[in-house]
């Protein structure tokens, strides 16, 4: 998108305004899937849920990792026109249902759909015979989050230690486990954590094997970085490490998925606001924009990114606060931007702000979240 583009289409449509460009989307499906051609790729929903982003990445032959009924049924809005066969073999082979914590009505409705689903405890296990008997089971495992934007382990995945007497378990109550997964933590930079939870996952699967149960499965669920900017490495690099841990570890028959969320829509977003306010503070020049961390900017408070803001017009710049349209003070989207002098009614816009943005919007102050426009669809 040029920046002709954008501000044409902010014209056209109003701000605050979210643009997607399913060519940047496709692009980083196909960077994925060359760098690491062992991995079923799995597309996170909950980086971005909308279901032309769905529908896109269905039509090039992805996979979905669902973590609500909600999501799990915008994916099967793409193949209600399949024989109820084609339906089975599509949800058993290309979704999982990852979140390892799901209320019983949940359970209830997945069962006639007999998906993967994941958990990591007993009483979950538990759970699961009594209300989703039909799933297979993928268990995950706890692994080092160091680095990692996002960490998620103190949350989920069970310790190693225990992880085979969970697969017995299963099998005990009749289930069975295919397979084991791992999440090393969102926007993972500390590429040693794949490393390290691939050599866990190993241990596990090979005692397990010793105890009389085979796992055909790995997931090695997401934290892919995208390139927010130059400090990231890039992504080659990751795949290389996976790559050859991959071979080294693992049998070939063993089945690779992948959980890529961030890395498939970050890059493929941009926003636009508009100055609706403009003030001198303590010295400081500081805009107000008719967005804010309670809708777009939500990933600089939950997801600890910053997204960087720029304008439109040319010229001098200076340090800048800006801030969101509610009145929670909460509501700083930058204390410290560099941005030329604007006046009310300037158009700003940040980049690379297509995950965990306009997915966790809200309605807060009344303010309703940013339209989104499609693009290249």
């Amino acid at each position: 998108m040029t920046l002709e583009q954008l501000e044409s289409l902010a014209r056209t449509h109003g701000t605050p305004l979210v643009v997607v460009d399913h060519d940047v989307i496709r692009r980083n499906y196909a960077t994925f899937r060359a760098h690491l051609p062992k991995a079923q790729c799995y597309y996170a929903v909950k980086a971005n849920p909308e279901p032309a982003i769905v529908r896109t990445l269905y039509r090039l032959g992805a996979s979905f990792d669902v973590a609500s009924m909600p999501e799990f049924m915008m994916v099967y809005e793409n193949i209600r026109h399949l024989s109820p066969r084609e339906q089975q073999d599509f949800i058993w082979d290309k979704i999982i249902y990852a979140n390892p914590i799901k209320p019983k009505e949940t359970l209830q409705a997945l069962d006639q759909y007999k998906p993967l689903v994941t958990y990591d405890n007993r009483a979950e296990l538990e759970k699961i015979a009594r209300y989703a008997p039909h799933a297979g089971l993928v268990l995950r495992l706890r692994v080092p989050n160091t680095g990692s934007m996002v960490e998620l382990s103190s949350k989920f995945g069970c310790d190693p230690g225990e992880a085979v007497d969970l697969i017995a378990a299963a099998f005990r109550m009749g289930l069975v486990v295919e397979g084991v997964s791992f999440h090393v933590g969102s926007q993972c930079t500390n590429f040693e954590n794949f490393v390290q939870a691939l050599n866990i996952a190993a241990a596990v699967m090979q005692e397990a094997r010793t105890r009389g149960y085979e796992i055909q499965i790995l997931d090695i669920g997401g934290g892919f970085p995208a390139p927010y900017n130059l400090h990231v490495k890039p992504f080659e690099e990751l795949a290389r490490k996976i790559n050859a841990e991959l071979d080294r570890l693992f049998a070939p028959e063993v089945q690779i998925l992948a959980e890529p969320g961030r890395f498939l829509v970050a890059t493929a977003a941009t926003a636009v606001a508009r100055v609706i306010g403009k003030a001198v503070r303590d010295g400081k020049k500081c805009y107000y924009i008719d967005d804010s961390v309670y809708h777009t900017f939500s990933g600089i408070i939950f997801d600890h990114c910053p997204y960087h803001l720029k304008a439109f017009k040319s010229g001098k710049t200076e340090i800048c606060a800006v801030f969101g349209q509610t009145c929670d003070a909460l509501d700083t989207i930058s204390l410290a931007e560099e941005l030329p002098d604007l006046e009310i009614e300037d158009l700003v816009y940040a980049e690379n702000i297509g995950a965990y943005s306009s997915a966790s919007s809200t309605w807060f102050n009344g303010f309703p979240p940013a339209k989104v426009v499609h693009v290249n669809e």
